[in-house]
């Protein structure tokens, strides 16, 4: 019986001399995998998720550059054919005199407030972590402020610092110092409304510092205490350098969250007396509702500020974690 070999099926061809050559068959394509159910799972927990990005934050963001690149009125606004106008709005937002002013204070605002409410969240967190008696009591009676709805926050500090019946000029009363006109002057509206915003954002700090510091082991502190190191240098060596991942995005967040803040100062001051407390926050509402004839665009344009001004300090945060992490 005769056993034939099936032999791969090889095409020829010639080259330039005219010699037969074999030429490979066609590779064959695999076939498509169809999506397991582990991989509809992950899809259909994904899509909630999506869709929420896309309704809330992306398509927000779309329109508010669409305003900002249009010459929205209140008709066009309503009926959606305002013309085109490239960076005018953007332009016309740098050329208001309000623009210098309300840069100043928004970076003013931020930074101060930034600086006082992690240093003092910072220190009640070394403070706390002790564990002495009454410590999670205490602890949390320091979040109430964070838990109150900021209405309620700006109102009572509005109530506390009101020239003529506030608490506070009461007890400058007290000790022999005059009033103060703290919302009406334009040399005290800011640091009027920065103090509040420093006494509602502590908390925040106090606890993420706080988690944060659970996570040093203690006998690091032990054996820095047998070398003969003081609380100072155990806190500078030690407690602030690993605290630094922690310390890093509580600022983060505190930037973002300060940047952006309306309702203080709205509450407190409007924005006033004679724009002393105007950041860009206000600028952008009093452009686009703040007036009869709002001016979409140019408060669009304004918030578009903000937010690349919290995208690039993110970017930033961003690239100093990854050099961290590589060293």
């Amino acid at each position: 019986m005769n056993r034939t070999t099936q032999l791969p099926d090889r095409r020829t061809a010639h080259d330039r001399n005219g010699a037969a050559t074999a030429v490979p068959p066609p590779a064959r394509t695999a076939p498509r995998r169809r999506p397991t159910s582990q991989q509809w799972a992950a899809w259909g927990f994904l899509a909630p998720v999506t869709l929420y990005l896309i309704l809330f934050y992306a398509y927000p963001l779309y329109r508010n550059v669409d305003l900002s690149l249009r010459n929205y009125t209140v008709r066009s606004f309503v009926q959606g054919d305002a013309p085109f106008t490239g960076l005018e709005n953007y332009l016309t937002v740098f050329d208001d005199p309000t623009f210098g002013p309300a840069l100043l204070h928004t970076v003013v605002f931020t930074t101060v407030s930034l600086v006082f409410q992690y240093a003092i969240g910072l220190a009640l967190a070394v403070f706390f972590s002790r564990h002495f008696r009454l410590s999670a009591t205490l602890r949390a009676l320091f979040l109430v402020p964070w838990l109150l709805p900021l209405i309620v926050s700006a109102s009572t500090w509005s109530w506390m610092l009101n020239s003529d019946s506030g608490i506070v000029n009461a007890a400058l009363h007290a000790v022999g110092i005059g009033p103060v006109n703290w919302l009406t002057s334009p040399s005290w509206s800011l640091t009027s409304v920065i103090i509040a915003n420093v006494w509602i954002g502590v908390p925040f700090n106090l606890v993420v510092l706080h988690s944060g510091l659970q996570s040093i082991p203690t006998s690091l502190y032990e054996a820095a205490a047998l070398d003969g190191a003081n609380a100072w240098q155990r806190f500078w060596r030690i407690t602030f350098p690993l605290l630094r991942p922690v310390s890093a995005i509580t600022l983060l967040l505190g930037l973002v969250y300060t940047l952006k803040v309306f309702d203080i100062i709205w509450i407190m001051t409007k924005g006033g007396p004679a724009d002393s407390t105007t950041t860009f926050a206000t600028w952008s509402y009093q452009l686009g509702f703040g007036n009869l004839l709002p001016a979409f665009g140019p408060g669009a344009a304004v918030g578009n500020l903000l937010v690349v001004a919290a995208l690039v300090f993110g970017l930033v945060y961003l690239r100093v974690q990854r050099k961290q992490y590589v060293s």
